[in-house]
């Protein structure tokens, strides 16, 4: 009899999308399920102590939450199409776009959504469905307004024509730079798809792929993008245009120039915001005498450190850490450490000088992990 997985979550939401096009490729028998479904209201939120979305729920009862952890949960189950290569330049390069790709580019996303009053009738329609399916077009909108104020409730700022021409001008940048990588290249690291891929998802589908404003702007200045992200939620693995093109990794531990300059794009614009994060979080753990196992937060699965005063590239901020973004952070830079001193040089010599080599580089005062849906200090 066959295993069958819940996803719970929705097609509005950033994170949704990346898990759906992994268990997509995989081949991992699944069905979803909305937010509004009373198994996840009744059975599945009481779990996991979250509402969030996307969250996994096991053909054995258990429940995962967290697409990273969804990721290395269902990897130990269904090792075929690994989404995790085995060679350290890629393996460094599909961790650090895992941070980039999935939290580097949310604020974008974000940003593109809410600024956009194009947006407002298709998006609060769409939350309206997630939670009344089968409601009627007032019930919908009813429901999707609730859903959109919250949201736009977090610090949004005003919609100004500079903004709105910022945004785009910072997206249709993104969209060159990948553009230029799918002329030779199906996924980041040749036929293969990786979690990089996958992270990439979650803003180039859920929010600037499906948003009426988003979706303008990559029909009109990226027509191989628009076609990568329709191939990315399909379970084939060769798409019609690479359909010669071997399922495997590059060989030799290949990482193309394309595929650097648009992680290094990404890290150069919304990146340092992770090395801000981490070393606060080393500040902070010199200052707690937290015992190894401690929940950081018992009570939040994504919880904000107090304020630490730091300093980077010679200027002093007051950062606030995501311990969500310093965890995503710590699994490239421990695995970087891990690695031969000749394979660390390698890898410093593929990323240069910058943002990616200043994040490997901060040394990790404690690892954190996840343990029941919270985020510990190992």
């Amino acid at each position: 009899m066959e295993r069958v997985y819940t996803l719970y979550g929705s097609y509005a939401s950033y994170f949704t999308a990346k898990t759906r096009s992994y268990l997509r490729k995989k081949g991992i028998p699944f069905v979803e399920r909305l937010p509004s479904d009373p198994v996840f209201r009744n059975k599945v939120r009481p779990l996991s102590g979250s509402a969030r979305i996307p969250q996994l729920l096991t053909p054995d009862g258990d429940v995962v939450q967290d697409t990273v952890e969804i990721l290395d949960f269902l990897e130990e189950r269904f090792p075929d199409i690994p989404a995790f290569p085995k060679t350290p330049k890629q393996r460094t390069f599909v961790h650090l776009m895992e941070l980039m790709g999935s939290e580097g580019l949310l604020r974008l996303a974000w940003m593109h959504r809410w600024v956009f009053e194009d947006n407002y009738a298709f998006v609060k329609m769409d939350f309206g469905r997630s939670f009344r399916p089968q409601g009627d077009d007032d019930e919908l909108l009813k429901y999707g307004t609730l859903i959109s104020d919250k949201m736009m409730s977090h610090g949004l700022p005003d919609s100004t024509a500079d903004l709105r021409r910022s945004l785009d001008q910072q997206y249709i940048s993104l969209l060159r730079l990948m553009e230029a990588h799918l002329i030779e290249h199906p996924y980041f690291l040749g036929g293969h798809p990786s979690a990089a891929d996958y992270a990439v998802m979650g803003a180039l589908h859920a929010h600037l792929g499906r948003d009426p404003a988003g979706l303008r702007v990559m029909q009109d200045n990226a027509p191989r993008v628009f076609r990568w992200v329709e191939h990315m939620i399909v379970p084939e693995i060769q798409s019609p245009e690479f359909f010669s093109r071997p399922v495997e990794y590059l060989p030799g531990d290949q990482v193309p120039g394309t595929a650097l300059d648009i992680l290094g794009w990404i890290a150069e614009e919304y990146g340092q915001q992770f090395i801000l994060g981490a070393i606060a979080f080393n500040q902070s753990m010199g200052e707690l005498n937290l015992a190894s196992g401690s929940a950081l937060d018992a009570e939040n699965d994504q919880p904000l450190l107090a304020p630490q005063k730091v300093v980077y590239r010679g200027e002093e901020k007051t950062v606030q850490a995501n311990l969500h973004g310093v965890w995503v952070s710590q699994r490239a830079q421990m695995y970087w450490r891990d690695l031969s001193t000749e394979d660390r040089s390698a890898v410093m010599e593929l990323f240069g000088d910058g943002v990616l080599r200043d994040l490997l580089e901060i040394p990790v005062a404690r690892q954190i992990v996840r343990k029941d849906n919270r985020l510990s200090v190992a």
